[in-house]
């Protein structure tokens, strides 16, 4: 018997966004081989009580729904044309029926914003819970088109400190380096890889200085001059080896090499990956699951850059 397939799952509504999230999910399903399960959400059933029956007895609002399958559907099939898809209309609101569809899905696939979001809304309420909540990896399609439209030959993943392997073997690369590694190698692109450290300075502990205190101030800097800078070095050293580490095995298994590039940044990890998304085709960050937890699991750098990525964004739960 063969490996199932999941399949990648894109949300549609018939707005902009879902038809951009739609076009990337099929070319995204085409490049792995997989089927895509398109689904649009609608609860007029469950408050209609619908009973299926004739094409004459069916409610607009059924027609509207299935219309907006039909058109995704056809647009799918001719974006990518050996492409198998499924449809799926659902009686739910649009996140928890995505959060079930991606329950056993190889990705989630949404735009940016849907049909009825406010356009100052910089992502749209379903994009974000679901990507806060899903199980498998969520790809929230936004950004410039360029970077949309995979024009930049590059995938970003950000690395966390927390992803450096705690035994002195080669570790498996992580799900979100993994994920990342993987589109690189099918788009036939480079990778890079993106940590970003601080150096603490004097003002960042205590409290500032008072103007009574500024010699003191001022002979502390003398003195400490060589060591902050003895610091930093260390910190980018740290910051190096984190990258060669988290990538050491990430080119194993024998499958094609991919070139990585590792960039180690100075300053917060909000501004590194946002300036890193300006040349990406997609920025692959993780986000970490805790069991038993149902709120929103999103850091404040996730969050960011699902609001303000240059291009593509995909969220992958580590465990």
């Amino acid at each position: 018997m063969g490996t199932v397939k999941l399949p990648v799952v894109v949300g549609v509504d018939g707005s902009d966004a879902a038809s951009d999230a739609l076009d990337w999910a099929a070319e995204l399903a085409g490049r792995r081989g997989l089927p895509l399960r398109v689904v649009h959400a609608s609860l007029w059933e469950r408050y209609e009580g619908y009973v299926a029956g004739t094409a004459a007895d069916r409610p607009a609002e059924r027609l509207h729904s299935e219309a907006v399958l039909a058109t995704a559907a056809e647009r799918a099939g001719r974006r990518v044309p050996a492409l198998k898809v499924m449809t799926d209309l659902a009686a739910d609101d649009a996140v928890t029926a995505l959060l079930r569809a991606g329950q056993s899905a190889e990705a989630l696939v949404v735009g940016s914003r849907g049909r009825g979001e406010f356009a100052s809304l910089l992502l749209g309420s379903v994009g974000l819970g679901i990507a806060a909540r899903a199980q498998c990896p969520v790809v929230v399609v936004r950004g410039r088109p360029e970077n949309v439209h995979g024009g930049m030959n590059r995938v970003v993943v950000g690395i966390a400190e927390r992803e450096r392997p705690s035994e002195r073997e080669p570790a498996p690369p992580s799900a979100a380096v993994a994920f990342a590694l993987r589109e690189a190698r099918l788009r036939g692109g480079e990778l890079e890889a993106v940590h970003a450290w601080r150096c603490a300075g004097p003002d960042d502990h205590g409290t500032r200085e008072t103007h009574g205190a500024h010699e003191n101030h001022r002979t502390r800097e003398n003195h400490g001059g060589h060591e902050n800078h003895g610091a930093r070095e260390d910190h980018a050293r740290r910051a190096a080896e984190l990258l060669d580490e988290t990538l050491g095995g990430a080119t194993a298994a024998g499958l094609p090499p991919v070139p990585v590039a590792h960039r180690p940044v100075e300053g917060s990890a909000r501004k590194a990956l946002l300036d890193a998304s300006a040349h990406a085709d997609l920025l692959v960050v993780g986000a970490r699951r805790r069991q038993g937890h149902f709120g929103m699991q999103l850091g404040l750098v996730n969050h960011a850059v699902l609001h303000h990525a240059k291009c593509p964004v995909a969220v992958v739960p580590v465990s």
